[in-house]
């Protein structure tokens, strides 16, 4: 139930945002010039980023949709396409500063204008959103909605609508999809049955006509969702076809083709931009810093054992995709061969493999496994973008191969470093309950769970028990 804008106002609205963005890089350039120690360059030295600024910005915010109406919305829906839009173009300008070898750009300057244009943005966004609901709710600016149907989930669509005044979605009656209303909540408000569509819609202001059907009718209601475009109303279907407990439906297009997506995991695109975004920074940080603990570890692998420094295997990753997941090498040349030999071992249920005195362990492999030393060259596969900081763990496709439908489900997100069930002391963990920890990390996954989780798993480390 989106209002289509006014072509003025979105040009207005596209004016406004590239001036407040013009104006937070010559206010980013006024603060940095007061701020520390740096002597900036006259202001007429940096005003050429604006011919790359305004171009730029103007394609990521209507790539990311910044002017779809804001009647349904929550807030944070709202601001989410701007700050995409806003962290893309911080990218993309880092980015021709490194090609073009740009050096004398002061990185702070474009940092602050990056944070500058998302806080006016966002403000004015805020701002025109809280006077919309306001007005709405005292009621204007208001849309007619006519809602096809009079069974139960007729009934609960209208109670959500009737439970959000401030969307300004009135309904001003319900068209009965069978030919008569009988003993039905909605009854009070019936003015006609489908047949009677036609006259309905040219005796009656509608501004949009709702068609909650079952999917055994959506045959019946062809030749009215035609009148509609017919006549120039406004027609939407409800699409609570299958009774999913946790796939969230979403309307998508691939060259003109109208798809309806159920998405069983939270797939918040923005804050997964800025989930790998701090993904890659940390990562680099990390391997940067950790380059001299690398090549002492190399070496006293060389010298405890014959073989190669790193092992490689091949672990599950997003969607069962295959990707080779490095360690340093922690056991003798060959270990893969030695499995079946030592299966009695096992102390996990399910279809892994865990041994805390495996046989075929190193000397320098015991320290470098009580201290998770090893996982370190894993760090590149999370900047490669095989894994992830945090997620499941990715596991053996040949474990895969054993999992219940169920459990197939934690192959849904990137796998990660570290975990839930990692730093819940995993041995002490059944695989079935290692399942759910990571299903339950998937289903309420947040920035905030992602950075209590790393700061457990630092203790841990130290520890050496958790990972």
């Amino acid at each position: 139930m989106l209002k289509e804008n006014n072509r003025f106002i979105r040009q207005a609205q596209i004016a406004t945002d590239l001036g407040v963005t013009a104006l937070s890089f010559f206010a980013a350039y006024k603060l940095r010039s007061m701020v520390g120690d740096v002597q900036l360059k006259p202001f007429s030295s940096y005003f050429f980023l604006l011919y790359l600024i305004i171009p730029v910005w103007l394609f990521l915010l209507l790539r990311y949709r910044c002017y779809q109406s804001l009647r349904v919305k929550s807030l944070p829906q709202t601001l989410a396409p701007v700050l995409k839009a806003v962290l893309s173009g911080g990218f993309i300008l880092m980015a021709a500063f490194f090609i073009f070898k740009l050096e004398q750009i002061s990185r702070a300057l474009v940092i602050m204008f990056l944070v500058m244009d998302f806080a006016l943005l966002a403000s004015i966004r805020s701002a025109v959103y809280l006077f919309s609901r306001f007005v709405r709710k005292k009621g204007y600016n208001y849309r007619s909605i006519l809602i096809v149907g009079s069974g139960k989930r007729a009934e609960a669509f209208a109670n959500i609508l009737d439970a959000h005044k401030e969307w300004g979605l009135r309904i001003i009656g319900f068209v009965d999809y069978n030919e008569i209303c009988q003993g039905k909540a909605n009854c009070r408000r019936f003015i006609g049955n489908l047949s009677e569509l036609p006259d309905i819609l040219i005796s009656n202001q509608v501004d949009e006509v709702v068609f909650v059907v079952p999917r055994s009718g959506l045959d019946r209601i062809e030749k009215h969702v035609l009148l509609c475009e017919e006549i120039g109303i406004k027609a939407s279907i409800s699409a609570d076809f299958y009774p999913h407990k946790l796939a969230s439906g979403s309307f998508e297009e691939i060259h003109g083709w109208p798809l309806l997506a159920y998405t069983p995991y939270p797939r918040i695109e923005e804050w997964f931009v800025l989930k790998r975004a701090f993904d890659i920074a940390f990562t680099s940080a990390v391997l940067l810093l950790s380059a001299p603990v690398f090549a002492v570890i190399s070496l006293a692998i060389k010298l405890g054992s014959p073989g190669p420094v790193f092992f490689k295997q091949k672990r599950s990753g997003l969607n069962g995709r295959h990707f080779n997941l490095l360690k340093f090498r922690t056991m003798v040349a060959g270990a893969d061969n030695m499995k079946a030999s030592i299966e009695h071992l096992n102390e996990m249920s399910g279809p892994v493999f865990k041994a805390k005195n495996d046989p075929r362990v190193t000397g320098i492999g015991k320290l470098l496994r009580k201290y998770s030393l090893d996982e370190l060259p894993q760090l590149i596969n999370v900047l490669k973008g095989d894994m992830s900081l945090v997620g499941p763990r990715p596991p053996i496709p040949a474990e895969v191969e054993k999992y219940d439908m169920w459990q197939r489900r934690r192959l849904s997100v990137r796998p990660g470093l570290t975990c839930v069930w990692q730093v819940s002391g995993r041995n002490n963990i059944g695989f079935e309950q290692w399942m759910k920890l990571d299903l339950e990390y998937i289903d309420n996954w947040s920035l905030l769970q992602d950075f209590k989780i790393i700061l457990k798993t630092i203790p841990a480390v130290l520890r050496g028990t958790g990972v």
